[in-house]
């Protein structure tokens, strides 16, 4: 099965070529046919150099696609990906890899052998190994699922992890369902949508490295969240 791998990226100079790299050898070394994938670097409105690199790698990796988003979303920016995308599977990851990438071995599988729908990383499984993650994020983390399976009543145990991975053809059966944000609840969103519509969901225990450098602004991210959690309800019923 083919797949893109989606990086939406915003000012990331200091770090796009090393990290692309690291994935396209990745990729190469598990995925020798090089028709079979695709990253796509979807930049998110940067202002730095980010866009100039992303068009190098583009002519250094033939492999590699850079798409602009018209505006900053995280959500925004997997939409215009994967609605353009032709791959099998798509599904994206952060550009600190912070999820070890021999992770997507398992999800390719899962989806590609074992033929489940979707499936999401979980920092949040007794199988799972986080290390570098500060108390706060920890705590932060763990009451916002604890509210989005009292208020929502979902199962998933983790809907912030940034690496998912589903079958193309369920993208537009997911955003016409409710999966709408174009910010970070989208992927949220996603795992609520896709339990909802009854999808086969793939859990996968991770281990996750803490990024000492995360732009994340807790308090502003949880306020968004709860407004969007509201509206998300209300999108249940019409399912």
């Amino acid at each position: 099965m083919t797949f893109d791998i989606t990086i939406p990226v915003l000012n990331e100079e200091k770090t796009l070529v090393q990290q692309i790299s690291l994935l396209h050898h990745f990729l190469l070394l598990h995925f020798p046919d090089r028709e079979q994938w695709k990253i796509v670097i979807a930049d998110n409105g940067s202002t730095d150099n980010t866009w100039n690199l992303a068009e190098n790698l583009c002519q250094d990796f033939p492999e590699v696609q850079a798409i602009k988003v018209p505006r900053k979303g995280v959500g925004l920016a997997l939409k215009t990906s994967w609605t353009q995308s032709m791959a099998d599977i798509v599904g994206y990851m952060d550009l600190d890899m912070a999820t070890d990438l021999n992770h997507f071995l398992q999800a390719y599988s899962a989806i590609a052998l074992q033929q489940f729908d979707l499936v999401y990383a979980t920092r949040l499984h007794p199988q799972s190994i986080v290390i570098g993650r500060s108390v706060k994020r920890e705590i932060t983390s763990r009451v916002f699922n604890f509210i989005l399976k009292t208020y929502l009543g979902t199962r998933f145990s983790d809907g912030m992890c940034g690496f998912k991975w589903l079958k193309r053809t369920h993208v537009e059966t997911l955003i016409d369902g409710g999966a709408q944000s174009d910010g970070w609840f989208f992927s949220t969103e996603l795992l609520a949508i896709a339990e909802w519509k009854k999808l086969r969901i793939f859990e996968l225990p991770v281990k996750w490295t803490d990024d000492p450098d995360s732009r994340v602004n807790i308090p502003n991210l949880a306020r968004q969240y709860l407004a969007a959690m509201a509206e998300l309800k209300k999108r249940k019923h019409k399912i």
